[in-house]
């Protein structure tokens, strides 16, 4: 039986290293499990600072660090078309065959799929959010998405309620958006060898301190806890905005011995003060999944978690507690999870951790979308017009004008720069000697820069 032919992915989006969240942790981790299945993965994102330029990652992963600048909450300045060079040159210089973005709020990601579905490539765009209806903001970023998502070939939500919100907010067919969830890595999360005393009870909260993530909640929820049991200490990781709100809680109740703030805290550490607590507090006000709650369970502790969004499918009923968005529910459930802290295993909850989520069973349910995809029918200019019309009476007259424009760029670069005058990049081979991974194809792109 012949061998099916290996994939050439793009993964497009402005969140990656080394900036750190859950949409950077999934595409590092989807992309690794990827390249051990054979398939070819390429990284493109805006620059960070001076990380500018191709740059390579564990496993030969090739990441295009562009030169474009974050604009606000590292996102690009939209283009529209400024990227479509660029875009061009990757896709022809590492033989693409899927581009593959990620995250509604990446200006980067919608332009590079717009682009990749003028050229003829197959796209998959993966949500990681959920959004609103009735605000201003979320009004405009649906009308995007609905843009972005009119012509792609597959979706991939991580949470049935994302997927739910997807499609009301696309106008997309359920029948093209699949529920992937994310995964952790639980051979970097897993419980302290020795379990912390229970006399001194920690609950760890882990976020980025804004008021999505329910900053505000914790504000309130600290004070009655700690007034409720003297035996409990809180350690709060993260920074934001909303920073100064915890640290005004902090000296107005006289916590400072009780409340540890330890500010932003780089991924490789986040393990460490996990095994230091008991309790994860995720306090969120919508979240389509929460890969901190894995990592937290991973670890072996309880959770307690807001009831939004996505979180209630993430882990089985006797290793979290939900609660509503209400600090006095919030409370409650956090009484209700030091009394049954005791008959918490943590080795054991690490252990079905590993069964219940795994990153090359996430990779393998994706080459399935990727599968999927390709066997989509290709159309013609007016064929995917037709489907921008049907955006709305104003709009979808407005992205057919997009969309033509684009086209017309698009044959200009072909004759200023002839697909065949772009040089094709050589392929990374890993070679395992004595247990040392050497990347010909690294060496031999090494001597061509070095003459």
């Amino acid at each position: 039986m012949a061998e099916p032919p290996k994939l050439r992915v793009l993964m497009v989006s402005d969140f990656f290293f080394p900036n750190f969240g859950g949409v950077e942790n999934h595409i590092y981790y989807l992309s690794q499990c990827l390249l051990k299945l054979g398939h070819k993965v390429v990284v493109m994102t805006h620059a960070y600072g001076n990380r500018s330029g191709v740059r390579y990652m564990t496993g030969g992963l090739k990441v295009y660090y562009v030169p474009w600048r974050p604009f606000v909450m590292q996102t690009t300045f939209p283009t529209v078309y400024g990227t479509l060079p660029i875009v061009r040159s990757i896709l022809r210089r590492e033989k693409i065959t899927v581009v593959h973005g990620h995250q509604a709020f990446s200006t980067l990601c919608h332009e590079a799929l717009m682009h990749a579905r003028t050229m003829g490539y197959k796209v998959v765009f993966t949500d990681h959010s959920l959004y609103g209806f009735a605000d201003v903001g979320s009004i405009h970023m649906n009308k995007v998405l609905q843009f972005s998502l009119a012509d792609i070939d597959q979706a991939i939500c991580v949470s049935h309620t994302s997927k739910e919100n997807t499609v009301l907010r696309s106008g997309l067919s359920p029948a093209k958006v699949f529920m992937i969830p994310n995964a952790v890595d639980t051979a970097m999360f897993k419980p302290a060898s020795v379990r912390p005393s229970t006399e001194i009870i920690t609950i760890v909260v882990i976020s980025r301190l804004v008021y999505r993530k329910g900053a505000d909640l914790l504000v309130e929820v600290i004070p009655e806890v700690c007034r409720l049991y003297p035996n409990v200490r809180f350690v709060v990781g993260g920074d934001g905005p909303k920073h100064v709100r915890l640290e005004e809680m902090r000296e107005k109740h006289s916590l400072q011995d009780r409340v540890e703030m330890l500010g932003a805290v780089p991924h490789s550490r986040v393990r460490s003060v996990l095994v230091t607590g008991h309790i994860f507090l995720n306090s969120s006000l919508t979240e389509a999944f929460c890969i901190a709650i894995l990592e937290a369970a991973s670890c072996g502790l309880l959770t307690v978690s807001t009831r939004v969004g996505g979180v209630p499918e993430v882990l089985p009923d006797d290793m979290v507690v939900l609660a509503e968005p209400d600090p006095d529910d919030m409370v409650r459930a956090i009484e209700k999870a030091i009394s049954i802290l005791p008959s918490v295993n943590p080795e054991e909850m690490h252990n079905r951790m590993k069964k219940l989520y795994s990153w090359q069973d996430v990779a393998k349910r994706t080459e399935i979308v990727y599968d999927r995809a390709l066997k989509c029918s290709n159309r013609n200019l007016l064929e995917r017009l037709s489907r921008f019309l049907s955006c709305g009476a104003w709009a979808g007259k407005l992205f057919c004008m997009v969309m033509i424009l684009d086209y017309l760029l698009w044959r200009l670069l072909q004759l200023l720069q002839p697909d065949e005058d772009i040089e094709e990049a050589p392929d990374i081979r890993l070679c395992h000697q004595r247990g040392v991974e050497v990347s010909e194809g690294l060496k031999e792109e090494d001597k061509v820069r070095n003459g």
